[in-house]
């Protein structure tokens, strides 16, 4: 996490040790800069969290954003779009077997095949995600700035 990540960056420069620095989603925050107290370097860090949407999916997040905004007065927090694309996907495979019960409904949350905010949600034989996406970030002047999605 981003309370242990900042701390081991100033271990590091401490002992003169020059090497990338990567993890996920728990040091991938706004945070991590001033917890590193200056200790981080430009490019340093690589996390990665997962989920991401892809260019062709703008559009929907913006118009999710702004609609999570209006309704709540605040900014969209981190999970809350792949929140929201689960209770839909969820609701759906409910409705399409016509039932709230898992023994019913689960069946047909194998065969989902939604468009979300999010992207394309489909599962493969495992229960996995199909051509999941991952986002990878650095931090250049104290600022997070991404790097890409990739599947």
């Amino acid at each position: 996490m981003d309370a242990v990540g900042g701390p081991m960056l100033r271990q590091m420069k401490q002992l003169g040790i020059n090497a990338k620095f990567m993890g996920g989603d728990g040091i991938c925050t706004e945070q991590l800069p001033s917890l590193a107290a200056g200790a981080m370097g430009d490019g340093q860090v690589v996390c990665a969290e997962a989920g991401g949407v892809e260019d062709s999916g703008k559009k929907a997040m913006d118009n999710f954003r702004a609609d999570y905004k209006k309704k709540f007065g605040s900014e969209v927090k981190l999970y809350a779009p792949y929140v929201y694309d689960a209770v839909m996907v969820m609701a759906d495979a409910m409705q399409r077997a016509n039932s709230a019960e898992p023994a019913k409904y689960l069946p047909e949350l194998a065969k989902t095949s939604y468009q979300g905010v999010t992207g394309k949600i489909e599962f493969d034989a495992r229960g996995d995600m199909k051509q999941g996406t991952l986002t990878l970030y650095t931090y250049e002047g104290g600022k997070r700035s991404q790097i890409a999605v990739v599947r």
